[in-house]
């Protein structure tokens, strides 16, 4: 779990002071839905142990703006957000800029 954590797809970084960590996802897998229920099994995961050895930083799920698009501006993945609190950071892959921050 730790080593996972230390993982290069997951970024500690700061935001306006702030601690945060970061799960990078870009969703290339078959199937979307899918790749969506590993990310956010994950995530929870990541943010339970981070909420227990790193209280003061906050947990993010990245994932790219189409994918933000196609899934989670859709009914069932605003339902995903507001149920289980995610964190979202919203990136356009090839210019490499962050489009959106969802808290």
């Amino acid at each position: 779990m730790y080593v996972d954590l230390g993982a290069r797809e997951i970024l500690a970084a700061e935001k306006s002071g702030r601690k945060i960590g970061v799960e990078i996802k870009s969703f290339t897998g078959p199937s979307e839905m899918r790749e969506l229920e590993q990310a956010l099994g994950q995530y929870m995961i990541y943010a339970d142990v981070l909420e227990h050895t790193e209280p003061e930083r906050m947990l993010y799920l990245a994932v790219p703006d189409e994918i933000f698009s196609d899934l989670f501006e859709e009914p069932i993945g605003r339902l995903i957000i507001e149920k289980h609190t995610i964190r979202l950071i919203v990136f356009d892959p090839v210019a490499e800029v962050i489009v959106q921050w969802i808290q």
